[in-house]
């Protein structure tokens, strides 16, 4: 595609800024690592709210989500609606932990929850698993989907798109720092949902398509439109619905999703100016991710099924891409193509804004894990704050490097979703309760990290090798879940339990409360325990949540009883909810 004068104009207007943004933060940013990696500790939490959102609507979210549609139908969202569980939990019950806890990054927290040498190896080996193996394959998925867009709106080759997206990023993320992300955040949030919504209508305004109600009573569409899978089909509604929602949430680590709290969203709340503001920034996070951002995507989704049908159709029409990837997923990139001019540019600009915002997010919380947790804890603990700045910069380069350099490899979306799924499932459990079972030592955290791993590994490479049938992916899931769930609880009894000044101290500190801390506390651990207060938030939270996707879903599918049912359910989730809320003050 050729772009106009003015798609271009909108395009390097949006750099410029971003750049601005960053030279802006750059100063401030290299005063101190705690103002490089958290802001100084003092952001507002609607800033905060936006960041975390824009930071995940990444370029590759709408490529997964049609990729998901397409083949599973709407219904097969809930392989990642049913994190909203996860995120409800960490509103209620995490954010203040986390910031009453005090750390700068939420891997300082096992030298404080945990002692000694294993303390130490699980805060140092995790800096580097995490900031750099799990935060390379995370970026890379996201430059993949840059990739697919580039190539399909702009022609360009993998690596031209690879370079291109890069250098502005690493810019102004390595001169910034977090306040450098969390200001283009803000404004790559707005740009990033005016792109969508604006490309969902063209889509439906697209001569094969013909307008909503025809979009919904076409052949292609009307068998996908359902927002629960099939209950008679178990083939569908287990691996779509019961795994997400009684085992994926809570027992599996995902980017964005960390059952407790974790990764960015905790370098976030551990950024805000209070706890308050954790809390709020967190459920502002929820609301929007879940409820606000989906059903642009849903819809341009369904649009491709329509005009391009098959994957043979979207290899026809775009007979310069690799065949190697050429998925589902492309079909988002394949409706863009046919933006006016004007239009293409703001939407071009906002897959950009939506790249940017992850990326820059990824990079400045990986490198926090490479210089805080590893470099400063373990290389050179008498560093000075300018060389700790310059260590960061530098880590973040590298970073983006691997991450385009993988990203080369990889064909599709959803091929490296599953992965990450299946290489933590079974250890979220033990972030849910480490911070309420005083037993969990840091063995059980090595552990379930191994074991969860080897049995990655295994199945990715292994099971077949060995000539065993075939697995389904939500199979390998319960068994990963499985295996490591009971590793874990196995070690954590046959090692010794962590030393009782440790405990003590991390109880003072954290404060925590309940009945798995009444050995270190005495009766003090019961007294106010709002975790239970915490919970029934956390259900009303879901409810409200749920009761705004689907009845916008509802109201978009033209069922007014319905929608104006769960509209009700909404409100009224509001409403108790605030009340929650004040008892929990």
């Amino acid at each position: 595609m050729e772009l106009a004068f003015i798609d271009w104009t909108l395009i390097i207007a949006f750099f410029v800024i971003s750049l601005a943004i960053g030279l802006y933060s750059s100063k401030r940013a290299g005063q101190s690592v705690k103002e490089f990696f958290l802001s100084g500790g003092n952001m507002p939490w609607w800033l905060l709210g936006v960041s975390m959102v824009a930071t995940t609507f990444s370029a590759d979210t709408p490529n997964l989500v049609t990729d998901i549609v397409r083949q599973n139908g709407v219904s097969g969202n809930w392989v990642w609606w049913a994190f909203l569980l996860t995120g409800m939990l960490t509103v209620f019950i995490y954010a203040r932990l986390w910031r009453k806890s005090g750390v700068m990054t939420d891997l300082e927290f096992y030298e404080i929850r945990y002692g000694g040498k294993p303390a130490a190896f699980l805060r140092g080996f995790r800096a580097i698993y995490l900031g750099i193996l799990f935060n390379v394959i995370t970026m890379a998925t996201v430059t993949l989907a840059a990739i697919k867009i580039g190539g399909v709106l702009l022609g360009l080759e993998p690596w031209e798109t690879v370079i291109y997206g890069s250098i502005v990023t690493v810019i102004y993320s390595s001169l910034g720092g977090l306040r450098g992300v969390l200001l283009t955040d803000f404004l790559q949030f707005f740009i990033a949902m005016l792109g969508s919504i604006w490309a969902a209508k063209v889509s439906l305004n697209h001569p094969m398509v013909g307008g909503l109600a025809n979009l919904l009573s076409h052949e292609n569409v009307a068998g996908k439109l359902a927002l629960v899978p099939d209950f008679s089909d178990a083939s569908a509604w287990i691996p779509l619905l019961l795994i997400p929602l009684a085992v994926q949430w809570w027992a599996t680590w995902y980017p964005g999703a960390e059952p407790g709290g974790g990764g960015y969203i905790a370098q976030r709340m551990l950024s805000a100016r209070n706890e308050k503001h954790a809390v709020g920034a967190t459920l502002l996070f929820n609301a929007a991710h879940y409820a606000l951002r989906p059903w642009p995507w849903i819809l341009v989704a369904l649009c491709s099924l329509v005009v391009f049908p098959t994957l043979e159709s979207i290899q026809t029409a775009f007979p310069h891409m690799d065949a190697s990837v050429i998925g589902h997923d492309l079909g988002y990139s394949a409706m863009l193509s046919f933006l006016p001019a004007g239009v293409l540019g703001l939407v071009i600009a906002s897959l950009i804004a939506a790249y940017m915002s992850t990326i820059s997010t990824q990079l400045n919380w990986g490198s926090s894990y490479v210089v805080h947790d590893f470099y400063h804890r373990f290389v050179d603990k008498n560093a000075s704050e300018k060389r700790l700045v310059l260590i960061g910069r530098l880590s973040t380069v590298t970073l983006m490097v691997l991450s385009g350099l993988l990203a080369l490899t990889l064909q599709n979306a959803l091929q490296a979703f599953d992965i990450l799924l299946q290489i933590g499932a079974g250890t979220g459990l033990i972030f849910i309760l480490r911070w309420f079972w005083s037993r969990i030592n840091a063995y059980s955290e090595i552990s379930a990290m191994i074991i969860s791993f080897a049995v990655a590994l295994y199945f990715a490479y292994l099971h077949d090798y060995f000539g065993f049938a075939p697995m389904a992916s939500h199979m390998k899931l319960i068994t990963g879940v499985g295996i490591t769930t009971v590793a874990w609880i196995l070690t954590t009894y046959l090692t010794p339990r962590e030393k009782e000044k440790t405990l003590k101290t991390f109880y003072d500190r954290a404060n925590p409360g309940g009945p798995g801390w009444k050995s270190i506390a005495g009766d003090k651990a019961l007294i106010n325990w709002q975790v239970p207060m915490g919970i029934a938030a956390m259900i009303v939270g879901c409810i409200t949540v749920y009761s705004a996707l689907f009845s916008t879903g509802y109201w978009i599918y033209g069922k007014v009883l319905p929608a104006t049912i769960l509209s009700f359910v909404g409100f009224g989730g509001v409403f108790i909810l605030f009340k929650l809320w004040n008892k929990m003050k």
